[in-house]
């Protein structure tokens, strides 16, 4: 058995090519879809998100304002800086990137965005409308997981689906979503401090691995036939390459194609599901205006 590999490449240019042409849509109608991203410093992953946001913008047509600020930034100049852009109407969406410098509270930062304007999905007004089913933005990337396995035509009602991992930005989230009624998987959540990891995994017809570390998965964790989703970005060591590094997720890729039904590759897998649902909420955000 060998593996589909699922194209999140593909399904991310989809998903954009929807979203430019709603754009268009409303631009017609005098309404143009504003994201403003802020970052703080000069992280270099952080940098090369943004400048893959700012990509993404010019793609679908919406207007850019992000914001680059010095490490030094003050707390205080970053949540006055949120509270213009909470109250400029024509800023549909606000999203700081994490990690910010030490000096400054992640969780005052998101509590400072407004929940309408939250596109990351971080606010606990969001989490909290994702929990109980009512409306507000998904999480990014976990929404990007659940696209991916709909565009795929994976069943997932009545699946057994084991999440590893337990972060508030992936892990909680996908298992959230993972149980709703629209997708209706029977859902375990494993992270470090499970036993007997592999027993559980075994069991499962869907996995969703989001542990941050490579090799989390190995073949000989999975039965034949899973789906694995690989959520991980992990740089490791690699002389051949001019980086002086490659990407892997948090799966033995190449083991377990072999092995699993689908699978997806890392990098282009979820990874460019995370920029385009980001550009679908900012749309969502831009239509709600449009309905008032």
């Amino acid at each position: 058995m060998s593996a589909v590999i699922i194209d999140g490449k593909q399904v991310a240019a989809d998903v954009r090519a929807d979203v430019a042409k709603k754009v268009s849509q409303l631009k017609e109608k005098g309404i143009a879809p504003c994201l403003a991203v802020i970052l703080v410093g000069e992280n270099p992953a952080s940098v090369s998100y943004v400048t893959g946001k700012q990509k993404a913008l010019a793609e679908v047509g919406m207007v850019d304002r992000s914001v680059h600020l010095p490490e030094s930034t003050s707390e205080a100049d970053l949540l006055k800086l949120i509270d213009e852009l909470n109250n400029d109407d024509s800023v549909h969406g606000i999203l700081v990137q994490l990690p910010l410098p030490k000096h400054i509270n992640e969780d005052k930062v998101i509590m400072a965005i407004k929940p309408e304007k939250d596109v990351d999905g971080f606010h606990p007004v969001n989490v909290g409308n994702m929990l109980i089913g009512r409306p507000g933005f998904l999480p990014c990337t976990p929404h990007g997981v659940i696209v991916l396995l709909r565009k795929a035509g994976i069943e997932t009602s009545g699946k057994h689906a084991v999440v590893i991992g337990r972060s508030n930005i992936v892990g909680k989230p996908v298992a959230a979503l993972l149980a709703r009624k629209d997708v209706n998987c029977t859902v375990t959540m494993c992270h470090t401090g499970t036993k007997n990891m592999a027993e559980i995994t075994r069991q499962a017809d869907i996995i969703v691995v989001a542990s941050g570390r490579p090799h989390t998965l190995t073949a000989d964790m999975v039965k034949e036939g899973a789906v694995v989703i690989d959520v991980g970005v992990n740089r490791i060591p690699d002389s051949s390459k001019k980086s002086g590094f490659r990407l892997v997720g948090d799966c033995d890729f190449d083991d377990l194609k072999e092995k699993t039904s689908f699978i997806t590759p890392v990098p282009g897998g979820v990874g460019p599901m995370t920029i385009a649902m980001l550009m679908a909420n900012t749309l969502e955000s831009a239509m709600k205006e449009n309905l008032q």
